[in-house]
């Protein structure tokens, strides 16, 4: 079977099959319409009660709802736990006013200000601190976001410093405050929607995908050609304009401004605990935690007054440790899966999308047997110790090379340098692109562009996603559209014997079936040179045949392989051509066959003493 057959019969199906429901269909669909029903809800209830305290609690769990399904975006899908969300939050909100004292302008206009201001200070804050790792990336929030308060309280003539500064009182909708506490649920619950809208269109695009990519192996979505930096900047200037969005909204609400309020720690920390009580990196999560919470701290001070000063952060606080000693997946994560089954019983339940043919893939062209990769003299040192030394190989279009060599010998560093995942301290690595120039590409998702593909040797699956979906990540490479890639991702699966686990989640599978979904994601980038890097080693003697069996069918569409295996059978049935490195250095070169009699490769692998012994 080809990766590459493409027919005109495919092309027309592809594009006759349905890329999704018709509105109608979709509105028939149990999950949308409870979803529906369940959000109306924050409307209704207030609404029908009368009450303006009950629209006070309302307003909250519309406005805290919105902040944690904005920052979810970036803490959640990107995994980057920002504690200093609120300067942003803050921007929008002094943004509006600001405009609205001294200019005149409408908050609705101040609104857009402030979103485009806020995005683009989020990306000066997210390009040098996205170079940090774990805690330290989220200590650096804190740090900007402790400065642009202390900046807020020193510029006194323009932010009214500590003593805050007051809202001009004109009503109307122009103005965004009024007079019946009703209307400002109605704009509170159209920025929540907006804001779930925009998260659920994130997670089930391109850009989801390649965010949840990073959140789980960043090595992995780099050698799927996923610009990690690229796509955390943005899921950080969308969840900061949409926080921004809110915090003018919410200034307007309150109709005063102080530093501590707007720029608060506390406040940025509440935001992202209602993510992780209702489930991060879930759409619905954010806003299931924020109905747990708000609504108990919020009753609690309407009953007890001022006694009860304080008394939300003990209830977040405790609402925070029991949900993740019990439920560390949070609320979406445990639940989730039991309440969908339930939901799909109901009318117009249970349906499946149809699989799609996949569209034309790249054909693979060029001269056989041309030179499409060079690397001369790679040189790589780790402090005093040369892992790689010298070391000159080149790459013929359409061949196996195999590499050889003993457990220490350098192998997987010549790999890392092959496919940008180290840069060596000398030498160069030059690739024939698909416009015939040769390239010398600086980083992991450069040579994945340029079709370098590569597995791990230890392998590295997005766990928590399902077989096609991690496939899926790869196809994103090539093909923009969500269906394109689905569709590409199935036919890679039926390739390598996938396709009946296709809905599995990855981290479940067993060793063989890890290492056919490491190559089968690689395939889906349609790589012309696949790296691959100990795809047998831990299989059973059946595995192996079967991926020597693929990895044949592979060269026959076209794609140059390279290969490092310690299954000196398997590698020696496979190989055209064979490079032995040992300490760092190429020993031997030249068919499989006039290799394995050369003394410096036996010396290699039995030792000096055996090939004495034997008299060889």
């Amino acid at each position: 079977m080809s990766l590459h057959d493409s027919s005109l019969k495919d092309s027309r199906a592809a594009k006759a099959a349905p890329g999704g429901l018709s509105v109608l269909s979709r509105l028939t669909d149990p999950r949308v319409y409870c979803a529906l029903i369940a959000l109306s809800l924050l409307v209704i209830i207030p609404a029908w009660s009368g009450s303006t305290f009950m629209v006070h609690v309302f307003v909250t769990i519309c406005v805290f709802g919105a902040l944690s399904t904005a920052w979810n975006i970036l803490g959640g899908y990107a995994g980057q736990l920002s504690l200093g969300h609120t300067v942003f939050y803050g921007l929008g909100g002094y943004t509006a006013a600001l405009l609205l004292t001294h200019f005149g302008l409408s908050p609705w206009i101040g609104m857009i200000a402030g979103a485009a201001l806020a995005a683009l200070v989020s990306l000066g804050i997210g390009y040098p601190c996205f170079r940090l790792r774990g805690p330290f990336f989220s200590l650096a929030t804190i740090a900007f976001l402790e400065v642009v308060r202390l900046l807020s309280i020193h510029f006194n003539g323009v932010t009214g410093g500590s003593a805050g500064l007051v809202v001009p009182l004109q009503i109307g909708w122009p103005w965004m405050i009024f007079r019946e506490k009703i209307n400002y649920l109605y704009i509170a619950f159209g920025l929540l929607v907006l804001c779930l809208a925009v998260s659920y269109a994130i997670r089930h695009s391109r850009l989801g995908y390649a965010l949840t990519a990073v959140r789980e192996r960043d090595s992995a979505a780099q050698a799927a050609g996923i610009d990690i930096n690229g796509v955390k900047l943005w899921a950080m200037a969308i969840s900061a304009a949409l926080t921004a969005l809110v915090g003018t909204f919410h200034a307007m609400y309150m109709t005063f401004l102080e530093p501590a309020t707007l720029f608060s720690l506390a406040t940025a920390i509440e935001i992202a605990m209602f993510a992780l009580i209702g489930g991060l990196g879930t759409v619905a999560g954010p806003l299931l935690g924020t109905v747990l919470v708000v609504p108990l701290a919020e009753l609690a001070r309407g009953w007890l007054g001022a006694s009860a000063n304080g008394l939300h952060g003990f209830v977040y606080g405790s609402v925070l440790v029991i949900i993740t000693l019990t439920l560390p997946g949070g609320l979406v994560g445990t639940f989730g899966p039991f309440v969908v089954r339930l939901i799909d019983r109901l009318p117009g339940g249970g349906r499946t999308r149809a699989d799609v043919v996949a569209p034309a893939t790249k054909i693979i062209t060029g001269t056989p047997g041309e030179v499409v990769l060079k690397a001369q003299n790679l040189v790589k040192r780790f402090g005093g110790l040369t892992a790689t030394d010298n070391v000159s190989l080149t790459l013929k279009r359409g061949e196996i090379l195999g590499v050889i060599g003993p457990n220490g010998a350098g192998k997987t560093t010549v790999f890392a340098q092959l496919s940008g995942f180290l840069t060596p301290n000398a030498g160069t690595i030059e690739i024939l692109g698909p416009d015939g120039k040769w390239h010398q590409p600086s980083s992991p998702d450069a040579f994945a562009r340029l079709g370098i593909g590569r597995t791990f040797q230890i392998v590295q699956p997005f766990g928590k996603l399902s077989v096609l979906e991690n496939i899926m990540i790869g196809a994103f490479l090539r093909h923009r559209s969500v269906d394109d890639a689905r569709a590409v991702a199935l036919r890679v699966a039926k390739l390598m014997g996938l396709d009946d686990v296709k809905d599995v989640e990855a981290g479940t599978l067993p060793i063989g079936g890890l290492k056919r979904l490491e190559v089968a994601r690689t395939l889906a980038t349609e790589p012309t040179i696949l790296l691959l890097d100990e795809v047998m080693a831990g299989q059973s003697q059946s595995d192996t045949l079967k991926m020597v069996e693929l990895i044949r069918a592979i060269r026959d569409t076209g794609v140059t392989v390279i290969a490092i295996e310690h299954n000196m059978q398997a590698i020696m049935s496979l190989s055209d051509r064979i490079v032995v490195i040992d300490s760092g250095k190429v020993i031997a070169e030249g068919k499989p066959d006039a290799v394995v009699r050369e003394r410096r490769v036996i010396e290699a692998y039995l030792g000096e003493d055996f090939v004495d012994a034997q008299g060889l």
